[in-house]
C-alpha cells in the first residue's frame, strides 16, 4: 500500500536519509539518460512515507545522491570482475544494488542494517517479487555495536577477498565509531579486498550553505558527527590504498553539470570525499585466520 503523502513514515534519525536517497534514485530512473535504473525504489519510498517539502539544498543533494550512486555501482563492479565474489554493504539502507546491478555468478551479497529497517524493506521486497541477482543475505546489526559477529554468523568468509561498500553513514558515526568500523572491516579483509566509501571534510560540514541541512539533520537526531581531512592517509592507516575521485570530474565524465554542492567554484577547499580503496598488504593484527 502507498503511504499517503505527508503522513509520518515509519523510519526516523539516520534511517530517514535513506528514504530521501531512494526517491533521487527513483527520479533518475525515470530520466531517458539515466545513469542507472532502481525500479524498486519508488515502491521502497512509498512503503517508508516519503519525505515532502524538499528544500532547493535537498534538490542539490539530489544530484550529489545520483553521481555517488553510480559512482558506487561502477565500483562495485569493478571490484567483482577483479575477483571478490563477497560483497558487503555496510548500513545498506533501501539500497537495490543486489536486484538491479548484474553480479558475476557465484556473487554473495550482505547488507547490513538495522533490524527495524531490514524487515520492513524485506516486507516491500517481498510483496514486490522481487527476486536477487546474487545470493543475498540480510544481517540486522548496529553499526556501533557489535556488527561483525553476525555477519561471519551469516557466512561471510574472511579467508576470501571482500568488496565493502560504505555509503552515506561514516558522518553519522564518532569518530570512535568510525574508527571501530574500520579497524574491523580491516581486520576481515585479506589482501585482494576491496573497500568503496564516502566521507566529507570539515570544511564541508561547515560551509554556511550546509547550515540549514545540518540543523535539519540534528532534529531528526541524525546530526553528522565526524570528518576526514585526507582520505589517502585516513585508510592507510588501516593498511589500505585509495584513490579519491572528485565529484566534478565524476559529473564531467558522466556528462552531468556538476552539482552546486561539490563545486570547488562555490564550496572552496570543501569536499565530498568518495574512495576506492585496494587492501594490498597482510592482515592488521589481531585479524581472523
Amino acid at each position: 500500500m502507498t503511504r499517503p503523502t505527508g503522513e509520518p513514515g515509519p523510519y526516523a534519525g539516520v534511517s530517514r536519509t535513506a528514504v530521501v536517497i531512494a526517491q533521487a534514485r527513483e527520479a533518475e530512473s525515470a530520466r531517458p539518460d539515466r545513469l542507472f535504473d532502481d525500479p524498486l525504489a519508488g515502491p521502497l519510498a512509498d512503503a517508508a512515507g516519503r519525505v515532502t517539502g524538499i528544500s532547493e539544498a535537498g534538490r542539490r543533494a539530489g544530484e550529489h545522491f545520483v553521481l555517488r550512486t553510480r559512482f558506487f555501482d561502477d565500483r562495485l563492479r569493478e571490484a567483482t570482475a577483479a575477483g571478490p565474489r563477497q560483497v558487503v554493504l555496510l548500513a545498506a539502507g533501501l539500497d537495490t544494488r543486489a536486484f538491479r546491478l548484474r553480479w558475476p555468478r557465484g556473487t554473495r551479497l550482505f547488507e547490513v542494517d538495522l533490524p527495524d529497517l531490514l524487515s520492513r524493506k524485506e516486507k516491500v521486497l517481498a510483496d514486490h517479487g522481487a527476486r536477487p541477482a546474487c545470493d543475498r543475505t540480510v544481517v540486522p546489526a548496529d553499526l556501533r555495536e557489535d556488527w561483525s559477529s553476525p555477519l561471519l554468523a551469516a557466512g561471510l568468509d574472511p579467508g576470501e577477498p571482500i568488496a565493502w561498500l560504505i555509503e552515506g553513514v561514516l558522518m553519522y558515526l564518532t569518530p570512535e565509531d568510525g574508527a571501530r568500523v574500520l579497524c574491523r572491516v580491516s581486520e576481515l579483509s585479506p589482501p585482494g579486498s576491496r573497500l568503496a566509501a564516502e566521507h566529507v571534510n570539515r570544511a564541508y560540514a561547515e560551509l554556511p550553505q550546509m547550515r540549514p541541512a545540518m540543523s535539519r539533520l540534528a532534529a531528526t537526531q541524525a546530526a553528522w558527527r565526524s570528518a576526514v581531512e585526507d582520505p589517502r592517509e585516513w585508510l592507510a592507516g588501516y593498511g589500505w590504498r585509495a584513490t579519491v575521485t572528485h565529484q566534478a570530474d565524476l559529473a564531467r565524465e558522466l556528462g552531468r553539470p556538476v552539482p552546486a554542492m561539490a563545486d570547488p567554484r562555490a564550496v572552496g577547499a570543501a569536499r565530498i570525499w568518495l574512495v576506492d580503496a585496494l587492501r594490498d598488504g597482510g592482515r592488521p593484527p589481531g585479524a581472523p585466520a
